[in-house]
């Protein structure tokens, strides 16, 4: 069972092991399942598909897109962290990997029975406004939560990271704002377009579109870095430094996978990472590329989990 110092030793030692005699030069002589935590047709569904077919062009050997969207990902971890550790069982998986065992202590994985290959995409978040709300900046929006005691603020749903950005946000700024929940993100976008929320925790990608038309105001976006898409939209890092919440996609794989393998599945994930229909399906989603090694995605899991698992007990929220 995780605990909340899950410590990133395991999650290296996981990434970089070697079991003798491993060997990728066999590898792979049977199809590859790449498990896909989320129901069939939707983002991260068609773009594992996308996935799937390069690395199938690229290695000539199959690899099979398997949908596990139970319990928001639990399930489809579960089965690679069970799997056998040979490279043949592949995980393509959300941040909500690293948030789940807080919201629900009952998860049946942990994060040392998984092997990080790459983290493949970032997706920025957005604190909107309704354009009834006065405020233009984050100094304003501060100044304008404090004074009313607070504002409303909706998410795609409890537990979800946007609800964490916004407890995060409370917290690092000093507010009591109140977190509306939405089951999904165009639900909670539709609430912010009728004012029915007077903030939003968005992703770049559902909300820039309403910023263009004037129907929503973009405040600040949640990576370190501001966006070449949203020129003049501040960091919430520029106001609070280490602000830093994104949605991530990323492969797993299970522990004990010779480092080869590991080595090789990587390079090949990569690859059709930079091929032009991933990188313009990214661009259109409001993602940003990104492509490190196992041991720089270990790094980014474990702080996620921890990161995480403060702002959880801090919500009270739990899995539904």
């Amino acid at each position: 069972m995780i605990n909340c110092r899950c410590p990133l030793l395991p999650l290296l030692a996981a990434a970089l092991a070697i079991s003798p005699p491993a060997s990728a030069q066999n590898y792979p002589q049977k199809a590859i399942r790449m498990i896909v935590a989320a129901s069939p047709g939707g983002a991260n569904d068609v773009l594992g598909r996308m996935y799937s077919q390069r690395i199938t062009e690229s290695l000539g050997q199959s690899v099979v897109v398997e949908n596990r969207g139970g319990g928001g990902g639990v399930v489809g971890a579960e089965a690679v962290a069970h799997a056998a550790p040979d490279g043949y069982t592949i995980l393509y998986c959300t941040n909500s990997l690293v948030v789940n065992p807080s919201l629900n202590p009952k998860v049946n994985y942990s994060l040392k029975e998984l092997a990080p290959i790459s983290q493949v995409a970032s997706f920025p978040l957005m604190i909107s406004l309704h354009p009834s709300v006065p405020a233009k900046t984050v100094p304003e929006l501060v100044a304008l939560a404090k004074k009313r005691g607070g504002l409303n603020f909706g998410s795609s749903g409890t537990g979800s990271t946007n609800q964490l950005t916004g407890v995060l946000f409370n917290q690092m700024a000093g507010l009591n704002n109140v977190h509306i929940p939405y089951k999904g993100a165009g639900p909670m976008m539709t609430a912010l377009l009728s004012g029915e929320v007077e903030m939003g925790v968005t992703t770049v990608f559902s909300a820039t579109p309403f910023v263009r038309m004037g129907r929503v105001r973009a405040i600040a976006v949640t990576s370190l870095k501001p966006l070449p898409t949203l020129p003049g939209v501040p960091t919430l890092a520029s106001f609070y430094p280490g602000f830093n919440t994104i949605l991530w996609h990323g492969y797993l794989t299970t522990a004990g996978t010779p480092a080869p393998v590991v080595a090789l599945l990587h390079r090949e994930i990569v690859k059709a990472l930079h091929t032009a229909e991933i990188k313009q399906s990214l661009e259109d989603g409001g993602a940003l590329p990104v492509g490190n090694t196992p041991a720089e995605f270990a790094a980014v899991l474990t702080e996620d989990f921890d990161k995480y698992a403060k702002l959880v007990k801090i919500s009270g929220a739990k899995a539904d």
